[in-house]
């Protein structure tokens, strides 16, 4: 039998894949011909040739047969193939792919059932989804019958081909083979297990019975026919879908949290908006209850893609210039007409999805689906962005923020529900002062000017008001008189003219010059204006315009009162808590001579500038080979202490110190005999000796006195001083033998990283500066020393029992020959590792690199990342490697331990 024939008889029996006409260019015409929208849910779409994007799909589909359909996008549909079979990842195994008619763009997003009765009746699957990137012109190896593409999905990763099967003139020229190529993707090993293992839909976590149930009927479900949730949070509560939800909303403090449970978020300069969505569609909802979706309907169209048929989701509306900054003003001129700028919708927050109500789960798990969702969605949404957040490092992300010229941060309790109101579980600490006051008149405009000169600024102050409901409990703040545009002038002067009134609305109205020519107003209109504090009078100092607020009742707006944090606490061990130089030099003795630092270089991302550490030989060469003074090693430090110091403050730490230099009398230190160090101090921990003093540093310049002590290494412990006896992190050292080829250091190291997903922790890497790698654990802080070295070693032991001929775990020199040592001792009380960051006094002075595992490759030489190199390095950082390292959540639990087999 022809090898064609063949294939035909036996994959394409049940598929609906009849009445296909072979022509040039499929339309959506033979798809809509087929299809009754009225009982079966399937979109009915139209062409869309606007989109330039590369959408990939392959959804499992139930019908008469079980097969899987491949769907690529071009040319404004998505032209697809029917595989009976399924993908392999076997490069050998050349599956049939039967042409079929094309179908909308929106079918990328389709999951659920069709109708028996109707065409291809049965379940349907999203099993697959990303971009596919073609490799030439993709239309014109369509139109040949042979396309070459990579494909960047959740499951099917890598490069393939899509190729006609040749044949005699009577063949069908709708068959197709779809064959992986020979990359570092393909798998054969896996290739019979694929389909069985990855089972779940990428949109929901659904299997097909799960899906099965929840039948597209057109209407809601009722409650308790509700499959259970295919995500995983605490407290979830089934609860039909809320019609109206009142944010919740920060109290305002002047200073962010310090524990390590909160989450911190830039604060943006727009417009709060609470999304309902319900198949499909989405509503838009202002924070007092206006509907804007019509205003914003990009947002709108951008929601549809998104993984769910019903869901609630929190965040803010923005709009971002083209150099990346926001501007409220902007935000506002566009819903005036066009104007330069990106609308994209920030979200920070899911309350609601598919029959749940999750506002009584954690906020932190909140947001982890949410962003696992986004994840999922239709790469061209681009307008819905994930408002991302740094956990614990309140300080530094504040001091960071500022620096930047933010507004400010969201500080929020990661562990909190979520409270329609106004709540101390979410703090707001601004970088300038920026508020909302009520216009209350205005001045005529002088000179070239036009519309108007001023505006005259009130505000409901708590200390004076009773009431909101009597109009002369205004309190007049100062006038407003820049930061208008020549639009905003005449839209203001024309919206303001209506409201005349021959009083003042304040209770304290300026008077004699101050009022003379005033138009007095009703208090209607609301401003947000910047400025840089408030005069002994209580009036505004340097105000400046930036909006009109449409979405706040000017009753709503009163002076708001700071709430004091600090509290005489501790600050916590969670790292960055950057202290100010102020907070630093009250609590140290100043020393009697000081001297600034060398400034950092421009390039790469500058650290915060270091002031008040004297520095005596700034140019005793240090790494000689390179002529590395130690002002550079300064320089070097502040230009990574962002990234560094998450790591080093707050933990004891063993330093390898080389006063005159790498290779010349270098000794470690873990105590201080000398006197200490202005901005360096030392904690008691008790051991088996007693007492002893460690030595601890909370920020930048604790780090910088250090190197003006000549330390080389910084090696911290693998727990904080808050907590000793809870580490929070397991350190894996593969330690080559002589001999050993960096290819199979890689291997070895990626081995380690597959055996820990398999055991369902979440493992990062760095570079050693030496002759291996690290593979790190972030633990949350349950188990003691003793439980989380023996599990170490029992890792590191089931590795030698796997891969016996790669690995070992004893220090044995004899047993160590061409095999690579997973030293797990690192992991005991007291032990302690490279930092991040930190320099190691070898030749070349290289750098113990944070990595993302797929920059791993036989190319990667442990101490790759060098003094000389690091600016590059960062420059290139398009996300930092370890981006999520302090958001993982995850400890050693009994049933993890369970799947190792102790020696």
């Amino acid at each position: 039998m022809h090898l064609n024939a063949c294939f035909h008889e036996k994959e394409t029996q049940g598929i609906p894949i009849d009445n296909i006409t072979p022509s040039k260019h499929m339309t959506l015409k033979e798809y809509q011909r087929k299809r009754n929208f009225q009982k079966s849910h399937e979109p009915e779409g139209k062409e869309d040739v606007s989109h330039e994007s590369r959408l990939f799909v392959i959804q499992k589909h139930a019908a008469s047969r079980l097969h899987y359909d491949l769907r690529l996008e071009l040319d404004g549909v998505l032209k697809s193939w029917a595989l009976p079979k399924g993908p392999s990842l076997d490069p050998g195994q050349k599956r049939l792919a039967v042409h079929v008619e094309d179908h909308p763009l929106e079918y990328g997003t389709f999951e659920g059932t069709i109708p028996k009765e109707e065409y291809g009746g049965g379940t349907v699957m999203l099993w697959d989804k990303g971009t596919w990137i073609p490799d030439g012109d993709p239309m014109e190896d369509y139109r040949k019958g042979r396309m070459h593409f990579e494909i960047q999905g959740e499951k099917l990763r890598g490069k393939w081909i899509l190729f006609k099967m040749a044949g005699d003139k009577s063949s069908n020229k709708q068959n197709w083979l779809f064959v992986k190529s020979k990359d570092a993707h393909a798998d054969k090993d896996i290739a019979d297990r694929l389909l069985d293992e990855q089972d779940r839909s990428v949109s929901t976590g659904r299997s097909m019975e799960q899906i099965a149930l929840h039948r597209d009927t057109g209407a809601d479900q009722p409650e308790d026919s509700l499959p259970p949730p295919p995500f995983r949070l605490k407290s979830a509560q089934k609860a039909s879908m809320p019609e109206v939800i009142h944010p919740q909303l920060p109290t305002l403090v002047e200073t962010p949290p310090l524990d390590n449970q909160w989450l911190h978020e830039i604060k943006y300069d727009g417009y709060r908006i609470i999304a309902f969505l319900k198949n499909g569609s989405a509503r838009l909802m202002s924070r007092n209850g206006k509907d804007w979706t019509s205003r914003l309907q990009p947002v709108a169209y951008a929601l549809a893609g998104f993984p769910a048929q019903t869901a609630v989701i929190d965040g803010e509306v923005v709009m971002q210039r083209p150099d990346g900054t926001t501007s409220f003003q902007a935000l506002q001129n566009s819903f005036q007409g066009p104007t330069s700028g990106t609308l994209l919708y920030y979200v920070f927050d899911l309350l609601y999805r598919d029959g749940y109500d999750l506002t009584r789960s954690p906020l932190l798990e909140r947001k982890n689906h949410l962003a696992q969702c986004l994840g999922k969605m239709d790469p061209r949404s681009e307008v819905i962005r994930f408002s991302d957040h740094i956990q614990g490092s309140g300080g530094l992300v504040y001091e960071h923020a500022c620096r930047i010229a933010l507004e400010g941060i969201i500080s929020k309790d990661g562990l909190s529900t979520y409270h329609q109101k106004r709540t101390r579980g979410w703090v707001k600490i601004k970088c300038q002062h920026r508020d909302e006051f009520v216009i209350g008149g205005y001045t005529e405009p002088s000179g070239s000017r036009t519309g108007f000169g001023a505006l005259l600024l009130g505000i409901y102050d708590d200390k004076l008001l009773g009431s909101y409901d009597d109009k002369e409990e205004l309190r007049y703040c100062g006038k407003v008189g820049t930061g208008f545009s020549r639009k905003q002038l005449a839209s203001l002067k024309k919206n303001m003219v209506g409201l005349e009134r021959k009083t003042p609305p304040f209770i304290n109205p300026p008077k004699g010059a101050d009022a003379r020519g005033v138009h007095w107003i009703n208090p209607e209109l609301v401003a947000e204006v910047a400025f840089t504090g408030w005069t002994q009078d209580d009036i505004l100092r340097h105000p400046a315009f930036k909006g009109l607020r449409e979405d706040k009742p000017a009753k709503d707006v009163r002076r708001k009162t700071m709430i004091s944090t600090k509290t005489p606490v501790k600050i916590p061990a969670h790292i960055p808590a950057k202290l100010s130089m102020d907070t630093a030099e009250a609590e140290q003795p100043k020393p009697t001579s000081r001297k600034e630092t060398p400034e950092v270089n421009e390039a790469g991302k500058a650290g915060p500038a270091i002031k008040h550490v004297r520095l005596t030989n700034e140019q005793r060469i240090y790494y000689p080979e390179l002529g590395t003074t130690k002002a550079d090693l300064v320089r070097y430090y502040q230009l990574v202490s962002d990234y560094m110091l998450p790591h080093v403050v707050h933990r004891p730490l063993s330093l390898l110190r080389c006063p005159r230099g790498r290779g010349q009398d270098c000794f470690y230190q873990k105590h201080f005999t000398e006197s200490l160090p202005v901005f360096v101090r030392e904690i008691e921990i008790e051991d088996k000796n007693g007492a002893e003093k460690y030595i601890v540093v909370d920020d930048i310049e604790g780090l910088i006195s250090l190197v003006q002590l000549g330390v080389l290494e910084f090696h911290p412990w693998n727990a904080r001083e808050d907590r000793i006896d809870r580490p929070d992190l397991i350190v894996m050292d593969l330690d080559p033998a002589p001999g050993v080829a960096l290819a199979d250091v890689v291997k070895g190291t990626r081995l380690l990283h597959e055996f820990l997903t398999t055991l369902g922790l979440r493992s990062f890497l760095k570079t050693s500066g030496g002759k291996g790698f690290h593979v790190v654990v972030p633990l949350q802080r349950r188990s003691g020393w003793d439980v989380v070295k023996g599990f170490a070693r029992a890792v590191a032991v089931q590795m030698t029992r796997i891969h016996p001929d790669r690995f070992v775990a004893t220090v044995s020199k004899k047993k160590r020959a061409g095999k690579i040592y997973i030293d797990y001792l690192r992991n005991g009380r007291g032990a302690t590792s490279v930092a991040p960051y930190s320099t190691r006094a070898n030749h070349g002075a290289p750098i113990s690199m944070p990595m993302t595992w797929e920059e791993l490759s036989p190319r990667t030489a442990p101490d790759k990342y060098r003094i000389n190199n690091i600016e590059e390095r960062l420059r290139a950082f398009k996300e930092y490697p370890w981006k999520d390292f302090f958001n993982t959540t995850q400890s050693i639990t009994k049933s993890i331990q369970k799947q190792i087999d102790s020696p």
